[in-house]
């Protein structure tokens, strides 16, 4: 599975700590950026291009990285064929039911908000919680 990576300047620790463990666990990583710390980029810029990707293909995931997460999900949103779901800690049934019945394809971590233990643990069980296929979910993701 390949795996599109991006963040702001809050998040770019953790998304570079992600990337080394996705690359040695065998997934196909894009780094959309940045590639630095600069606290006055523009994260649209990255963000953007990682949903882009995402929604050329199907198969893909995209962890996006920002302070809260928010503004991120916010972008990526805003392509055709996106689900982006935001979480910054508490309960990992956000991260599974954001699987289960909507079939997420992009995670949007608030990097300011969570620890990296709490990082892995949810990306481990983003990536390893199928969709379920049932028809109201689909019916309702097709009405996006």
């Amino acid at each position: 599975m390949t795996i599109y990576l991006a963040t702001d300047h809050a998040g770019f620790e953790l998304k570079e700590k992600i990337k080394k463990i996705l690359i040695e666990q065998c997934y196909d990583v894009i780094d959309c950026g940045p590639d630095h710390v600069d606290k006055d980029d523009d994260y649209p810029d990255f963000i953007s291009k990682a949903a882009r990707l995402v929604a050329k293909k199907p198969e893909s995931r995209g962890i996006i990285f920002g302070g809260s997460g928010q503004g991120e999900a916010m972008v990526a949103n805003r392509v055709t064929g996106v689900r982006a779901t935001v979480w910054y800690g508490g309960s990992m049934d956000i991260i599974k039911l954001s699987r289960d019945h909507n079939d997420a394809n992009m995670l949007s971590i608030g990097a300011r908000f969570v620890t990296e233990p709490e990082m892995l643990e949810a990306i481990k069980l983003w990536l390893a919680t199928p969709f379920s296929n049932a028809e109201r979910h689909l019916r309702r993701i097709n009405k996006f």
